[in-house]
């Protein structure tokens, strides 16, 4: 292969139960570097972690000390989040630019430090800079700690299988072109499962990702969805799965022969090889259940019984239809935290902020945008169309920089008015650098409520230092006097990332006990560009235990 060209390059980890000493520290190097990369019968530069598409698998044992060495090579800033991580007092090593962190810039690099505790389970980490999250992507595959078993049959081998989205053109001038235009961007030319996509009409001649069994045994799949902007359905011909875990939680486990995973969400599932020998088709297609284009095309693997004949048909499946609402809520609502002695649901019990956020889109004039009439598609929350500062909100904080954001977030929709029905004649938004202040383990309720405005949409909603329990979720207006007395707190789902479905709301509670800056955002790379997100200001509790640590001296500079 020559050093100017790249393949693209399948990522599966297959791991028999790797011996990883507890509590070690582990050492990683991501150099940051472009690559030209084939797909679709085309070739591009990337953006890419040691050249990888995806990127390399992050393995540690729970309680492990973490450290890696970004090094940017490429003429773009940079950052990496480790999406879902808690970063205890270490808000510093979270990634999102201009939040926790000045970029790194060419030719400079930062080492991300922090201790995984009390997780296990997958999860992810990602560019969290411009739109480099589309190819700068992996797993991160948190083991138990030696001798504590897994809370369901032990599989025999694990696959990490990691679902994306691929654009023929440079995924930095779809965006900028949008932003120019003031319309949406286009959408991807494909799905990927590990990196490929399958056969497409346009380049019959693709390949696609092989799944190998061997019949009787049993796969734990680590199925991760890095997809910029489309929630996706995973399916696999002729077998079900059982879920046992997401966002690195367990779950009560439950079959199902479809799963709904969002954008920056991860789901384990076990894979019993039990059918007869052949080949059976794998399916991932999109989710969307409101008038937004969606890239329809289905990407498509192959679940492989050692010793089939190479001259087998292979067995398919029908994916769900992309407006399969039924399917989608019927999967959410079968998720439940597994709530055993050793892994309860600590749902807090009362509320100290009783927060109701509106997400959705919004029109602001744009004189210089002619194709879309001298109007902007924007995005925000409770009418707050965020903007970035130039420097980073944790160092502001941290430092008493005066000017940088305000602490007046609303707490409520500063406009009343029927969320999911007509939406107000007026659609523009402000734009501000807020934040919403928060008392150190103080426990939070907060309803994200989906809006009408321009076109309802699922937004997957990322909270960023803390796992939340979903404890609610309905369709249209919630109402606060009624809906609250069908809460679950006795096993509601774990999570770092929660779809608000379309026209429709849900209610998390987290306890605040992680102090620092921690952003919360919708998960469509697209709605994040356009405004859709804003953060939390966790102040320090009593003492240096329960204080942000203070910044490493190799923090970027701005």
């Amino acid at each position: 292969m020559e050093s100017s060209t790249i393949r693209i390059l399948v990522i599966v980890a297959i791991i028999h139960f790797p011996v990883l000493i507890d509590s070690a520290v582990r050492q990683y190097k991501f150099d940051v570097v472009m690559k030209n990369a084939t797909m679709l019968c085309s070739t591009k530069p990337i953006v890419t972690v040691n050249g990888m598409f995806p990127g390399p698998t992050l393995y540690a044992v729970e309680d492990d000390t973490v450290l890696i060495n970004v090094v940017n090579h490429v003429n773009y800033n940079v950052t990496i989040h480790w999406h879902g991580i808690r970063q205890l007092r270490t808000g510093w090593a979270d990634g999102p630019a201009y939040i926790t962190q000045c970029p790194i810039t060419t030719g400079q690099s930062y080492i991300y430090n922090f201790t995984i505790t009390g997780q296990r389970g997958t999860l992810l980490w990602h560019a969290h800079i411009l739109w480099l999250r589309s190819t700068v992507h992996g797993a991160i595959v948190i083991l138990p700690k030696c001798c504590v078993p897994y809370p369901f049959p032990k599989p025999d081998k694990e696959v990490v299988v990691v679902l994306a989205e691929w654009w023929k053109s440079d995924t930095e001038d779809v965006i900028n072109e949008a932003i120019k235009s003031g319309l949406a961007p286009n959408v991807s030319d494909a799905h990927t499962i590990n990196g490929l996509p399958g056969p497409v009409s346009n380049c019959p001649s693709q390949g696609g990702f092989t799944l190998h069994v061997e019949k009787g045994k049993t796969y734990l799949l680590r199925l991760i969805n890095a997809a910029l902007n489309e929630e996706l359905f995973f399916k696999i011909a002729g077998h079900h799965v059982t879920i046992v875990e997401v966002d690195a939680t367990y779950v009560k486990p439950f079959k199902t022969d479809t799963v709904l995973i969002s954008p920056g969400q991860t789901t384990n599932v076990l894979l019993f090889a039990d059918q007869k020998q052949g080949n059976y088709l794998v399916t991932v297609s999109p989710f969307m259940d409101a008038p937004i284009a969606v890239d329809n095309i289905t990407a498509t693997a192959t679940l492989n019984y050692i010793g089939t004949l190479t001259n087998t048909p292979t067995i398919l499946t029908t994916p769900p239809l992309e407006n399969a609402t039924t399917v989608a809520t019927n999967f959410v609502n079968s998720l439940r935290s597994l709530n055993s002695k050793q892994y309860p649901a600590s749902v807090p019990r009362t509320v100290d902020y009783n927060l109701y956020f509106t997400v959705g889109l919004g029109l602001n004039p744009c004189p210089t945008c002619k194709p879309g009439n001298g109007s902007r598609v924007v995005a925000s929350i409770n009418n707050l169309t965020f903007t970035l500062p130039t420097t980073a909100l944790l160092q502001a904080h941290y430092f008493n920089i005066n000017g940088v954001f305000t602490t007046d977030f609303p707490a409520n929709p500063p406009y009343v008015f029927n969320y999911t029905g007509t939406p107000p004649s007026n659609l523009q938004t402000m734009n501000g650098t807020k934040v919403f202040r928060l008392a150190y383990n103080a426990n939070v309720q907060l309803v994200l409520q989906g809006t009408g405005i321009v076109a309802p949409e699922n937004h997957p909603i990322h909270l960023h230092g803390f796992s939340f329990y979903a404890v609610g979720r309905g369709p249209g207006n919630y109402n606060p006097m009624t809906d609250p007395m069908k809460f679950n707190l006795v096993d509601p789902i774990e999570r770092n990332t929660i779809g608000v479905p379309s026209g429709g709301w849900v209610a998390i509670r987290f306890r605040a006990d992680n102090p620092g800056v921690w952003f919360l955002h919708c998960h469509l790379e697209v709605h994040t560009t356009w405004g859709l997100k804003m953060a939390f200001l966790v102040d320090n509790g009593r003492g240096p235990n329960q204080s942000l640590l203070p910044p490493p001296i190799d923090l970027p500079k701005c």
